[in-house]
């Protein structure tokens, strides 16, 4: 009952995105939704339901994203397959949600848009920047407001999956019992370091890694940059305001600012329809209001006699109202109302309300101390947003119509800076090692044609325009230059050998019954003993415990042996003399509920993964 008064109501968020969908179209013109038509080619079918050019674009967009901006060397189609698996995917789940008649209330939405930190500011919504964040991304208001139910609603169905997923004692001991689990065993570690000590490596060798290995030893292209760069901030500090206009805008809003009151409502509801009528409910409702006036507790009869069980357990509470959440009926009710008094039966279009005004809240209009900063704030804000796009259009047309940025430091009175060189990889600073400004460096129109850069923007804060200065080619690095670099690598991997080579010696020994003493004592080597460890056993290598728990037991007890080589180039040799069992008793509580929710966690991905599977696999689909 409560939800649908609140999913029917015309509520202040409702109107701020209204607000939104107004500004789009001063924003980004009529163009931006005729646009919406053009080019809107299928690409898939999927149960009936078309996958657009648009759509698809959108989502290798998102997917390009994801992973930083740079697809690197990966195959065009094969991303464009990815993107539109994920398309697919969603559009089955989404159809599975719609046959399950599941829906997220307007509310839930506007809800959400607003408490999203990329459109707050200073943690509070700002709308101008929730419009330009969705422009950014290629959205209208009201494509972002669709996407986003899509996406709150497929979350919503795995959650579904998740929630219904459990755990058996069994599976929960046997867990238990593997991740508990300790193991005796002791290990010898042959390191690098002297083996080779004074012996020389042919000079033939380096020559010849170097001849076979030369991409290792080039020196990358590299290139420097002119750049001008706009910024907001700088503007900014140029606006001026006079007090007289604060306080003139400080008047004017409040005097056009009614002062904001909300009121926190109860009720008791009769549901009409079906074997009550409304003038029998009207009837029944006065009954319940006279022992109400008679000192009966009003949360006690709400539970008894409320149809609206979600806010009958809660003593009626259906929670605050600006003035436009509830019902016209029971609105003008509560305006009647002092704090604590019930109304007479109220009409409503879901029956007979009686109506408590439980809180009453009056917010006045802020003294001009309080809000003098923010309205300043504000009012540059504005005139700085306009000289920021003005000039904005200033830089891209003379970007495109100069030959140097000289015209426009000229003209926009901007610093012309000078970066270090900087290879494809990116820079140190914070422009040169943006990817933006990387591929614009490198481009054919900037790098071959010695064309100005197209505008690059960081945001709505920042844009710049740049131009090699200086660029030098891949070069092969001399093979004196790097001969000692080398030969390290040389002696690295020999020892790398030798300690291998040694380590399979001793291992080898072991498991043929032999005596490994004078080896060990000769080589200056020693056993660690490790006894009852974890698998996380603090003071014990993370790569020799891994190796050690994944060593198969025997099966008469007898020890066993097993060398592995470590990520720093050491051989170690372990012997694995016993492997205890863990028990579920060795947890305490905690740690049995994180153990219970990994395994729900795993079975519920599991189950929803198996229903993406069933839901695709029995889809028509068409590409």
């Amino acid at each position: 009952m409560l939800q649908n008064i609140r999913d029917n109501s015309q509520g202040i968020v409702a109107k701020i995105i209204i607000g939104l969908i107004i500004g789009v179209f001063a924003l980004f013109g009529a163009e931006s939704i005729v646009g919406g038509f053009m080019n809107n080619a299928t690409v898939a079918e999927v149960n009936g339901d078309e996958i657009t050019e648009p759509q698809l674009a959108a989502s290798i967009q998102n997917l390009i994203n994801s992973v930083g901006g740079n697809l690197g060397d990966l195959d065009e189609e094969l991303v464009r397959e990815i993107a539109l698996g994920q398309l697919i995917e969603d559009l089955v789940l989404m159809q599975s949600a719609n046959r399950a008649g599941m829906v997220i209330s307007s509310d839930t939405i506007d809800r959400a848009i607003i408490n999203t930190p990329q459109f707050q500011i200073g943690g509070v919504f700002d709308a101008d920047l929730a419009l330009r964040t969705m422009g950014a991304q290629s959205f209208t208001p009201q494509s972002y407001r669709a996407t986003l139910a899509d996406q709150m609603l497929i979350r919503q169905l795995s959650s579904a999956y998740s929630a219904t997923t459990f755990v058996t004692q069994a599976e929960l001991e046997q867990l238990a019992a593997l991740t508990t689990q300790t193991r005796d065993l002791r290990y010898l570690s042959v390191t690098l370091g002297t083996r080779t000590l004074g012996e020389a490596i042919p000079a033939d060798d380096i020559e010849s890694y170097y001849m076979n290995n030369q991409s290792q030893f080039m020196q990358e292209e590299e290139l420097a940059i002119d750049y001008v760069v706009l910024e907001k901030n700088v503007i900014f500090n140029e606006v001026e305001l006079d007090a007289a206009r604060i306080q003139a805008q400080y008047e004017l809003e409040r005097d056009s600012t009614t002062s904001s009151a909300e009121r926190r409502a109860a009720h008791i509801l009769f549901e009409t329809g079906g074997n009550l009528s409304e003038a029998e409910a009207i009837t029944r409702a006065a009954e319940i209001k006279i022992r109400i006036d008679a000192g009966e507790d009003f949360a006690e009869l709400a539970l008894e006699f409320s149809n609206d069980i979600a806010s009958a357990r809660d003593g009626g509470d259906i929670g605050f109202t600006d003035g436009s959440a509830f019902p016209d009926s029971i609105e003008a009710a509560l305006t009647a109302l002092e704090v604590g008094q019930v109304s007479e039966p109220v009409v409503s279009e879901f029956g007979v309300h009686l109506v408590k005004l439980t809180e009453y809240d009056i917010a006045e209009f802020p003294p001009f101390e309080e809000v003098a900063e923010r309205i300043e704030r504000d009012l540059k804000s504005t005139e700085v947003d306009a000289l920021y796009f003005g000039r904005l259009e200033t830089l891209a047309n003379l970007a495109f119509e100069t030959g140097d940025l000289q015209d426009i430091s000229a003209e926009l009175g901007l610093e012309i800076r000078q970066s270090d060189f900087f290879t494809r990889n990116g820079g140190n600073d914070r422009f040169t090692s943006d990817n933006r400004v990387v591929e614009a460096a490198f481009s054919a129109d900037v790098l071959l044609d010695g064309n100005n850069s197209d505008i690059i923007e960081f945001g709505t804060t920042d844009a710049m325009v740049l131009r090699v200065r200086d660029h030098n080619d891949a070069v092969l690095i001399p093979l004196e230059e790097v001969r000692g670099e080398i030969a390290a690598l040389l002696r690295g991997q020999l020892e790398r050998d030798r300690a291998r080579a040694l380590g399979e010696e001793i291992l080898a020994a072991l498991q043929a019954g032999e005596s490994i003493d004078e080896l060990v004592a000769a080589n200056e080597l020693e056993w660690i003993t490790a006894e009852v460890v974890t698998r996380n056993q603090p003071g014990v290598n993370a790569e020799v415990l891994q190796a050690a728990f994944n060593i198969a037991p025997s099966e008469d007890g007898s020890n066993v042996y097993h060398g592995t080589v470590l990520n720093n180039g050491t051989f170690v040799v372990i012997e694995l003399n016993a492997v205890n069992p863990g028990n579920l008793d060795n947890l305490n509580e905690e740690e049995r509920n994180s153990l219970a929710n990994a395994i729900v966690q795993r079975s519920g991905r599991g189950a929803f993964d198996s229903y993406l599977r069933n839901l695709r696999n029995s889809a028509d689909i068409s590409q």
